[in-house]
């Protein structure tokens, strides 16, 4: 990051040598441009290693928005595509990235699916199963590949988590995994499409896909059971939209029990004043602590730790971890950059440890039959929850 600095920008084209970039090898065409797609479109352009072509929303403001931000760290000019047809069949371009709505990804996603490119389906990958299911079906023939958005797998705090319970086994057996979330409410959206669940497909798909989808990798084993608690006890109870009232949950516990006995749970809390999450993973020979702190309120960095406490078992530790500061401010603190390397690493063939849209199934799973737990009082049996909804094809 040291040739963007401005004591370096004197540096000119011809003198680059440790400051030399390829030229981007893959174009992309951002479809949705809202915050996400706009976070999307400034990594894109920080990584370097594909070209943002061109840009496709419904709502000119957003394309302005998007087109005029862009301008701030890169001067490429985009292509604005008239329809979704023609964004997603152009070409001169390699890649088609979904970051519209909830409630639109499965239909953008078969426009999409027509071209054959290679796509990024953002988080949920729908806002009910039977969508989901349809996606994973898809996605199993299709002649490219379609990565889920499921970006928190790349958080520091997490890629160090993984590192030492599933690879160097610090803390031997995995016994019980424990999340939490402490945030603000849901930002504003156009539409306000984030207030409602028929729209979101809940909180717990479209907030909590990220977690559930952590939890199922530690946990290594298929889920069996859920229970959960949690409703809507402050956010957004006087909101209404066209006659319609707001309905999204703000707050739940989940417990989910996994076949292989590992037992989890995940608690949300959506009306705090700042940012914070915690994972505590013990196993029978330690306890791993990561944790995340932002101060929303005063916009200090984040500060990010993860802890191994192995008592007599053997070393203990804590670490502060982190990515450099120009990427944790890139966006959802680095993870989106890591996330686009893999991407455009499966463009060049590359093997990676992306989300699949059979692991973006399986969030779906777990936050789908919490929010029915939720709904019920009572705990969904996952085997009956997967045959109520006819998904057995899916697993065999």
């Amino acid at each position: 990051m040291f040739e963007g600095s401005p004591g370096q920008r004197h540096v000119t084209e011809g003198d680059r040598y440790l400051y030399a970039q390829a030229p981007p090898k893959f174009k992309l065409v951002i479809i949705g441009t809202g915050t996400i797609g706009q976070e999307h479109m400034r990594v894109a352009a920080m990584l370097g290693r594909a070209r943002v072509y061109g840009i496709f929303d419904t709502q000119i403001h957003s394309l302005d928005s998007a087109e005029e931000n862009f301008k701030k760290f890169s001067t490429d000019t985009l292509v604005r595509y008239p329809d979704l047809h023609s964004a997603c069949n152009d070409r001169e371009v390699d890649a088609l990235m979904i970051c519209t709505p909830n409630y639109t990804h499965f239909e953008v996603l078969k426009v999409a699916m027509a071209s054959n490119k290679a796509i990024f389906l953002e988080k949920p990958m729908a806002t009910d199963l039977q969508d989901a299911a349809a996606i994973v079906r898809l996605s199993s023939a299709y002649q490219s590949f379609i990565q889920i958005g499921l970006q928190y797998r790349y958080k520091a705090q997490y890629v160090e988590a993984f590192h030492e319970a599933l690879e160097r086994r610090s803390l031997g057996s995995l016994k019980t995994i424990s999340v939490s979330e402490y945030r603000p409410p849901f930002l504003d959206k156009v539409g306000q499409w984030n207030k409602f669940s028929r729209f979101s497909g809940g909180t717990l798909v479209e907030k909590c896909c990220h977690h559930f989808d952590l939890i199922n990798m530690f946990a290594q084993a298929k889920p069996s059971r859920v229970y959960a608690s949690g409703g809507q006890a402050v956010n957004f109870l006087d909101f209404e939209k066209e006659g319609e009232r707001a309905d999204i949950d703000d707050h739940a516990y989940v417990v989910i029990d996994y076949a292989n006995g590992v037992r989890a749970s995940f608690t949300l809390n959506m009306f705090c004043p700042d940012f914070s999450e915690e994972m505590i993973i013990v196993g029978d020979e330690g306890k791993l602590i990561a944790q995340e702190n932002f101060n929303f309120q005063q916009q200090a960095e984040s500060t990010t730790t993860v802890e191994i406490l192995r008592g007599e078992l053997g070393v203990s530790k804590k670490m502060d971890v982190s990515y450099t500061r120009a990427l944790e401010q890139s966006g959802h603190h680095g993870s989106t950059y890591y996330e686009h390397i893999a991407f455009v690493d499966q463009l060049e063939g590359k093997v990676v440890n992306c989300a699949t849209a059979l692991q973006g199934m399986w969030s779906m799973i777990v936050a789908s039959a919490a929010q029915q737990s939720m709904l019920t009082g009572q705990t969904v049996n996952i085997e009956g929850f997967i045959e109520a909804n006819d998904l057995k094809t899916l697993f065999p």
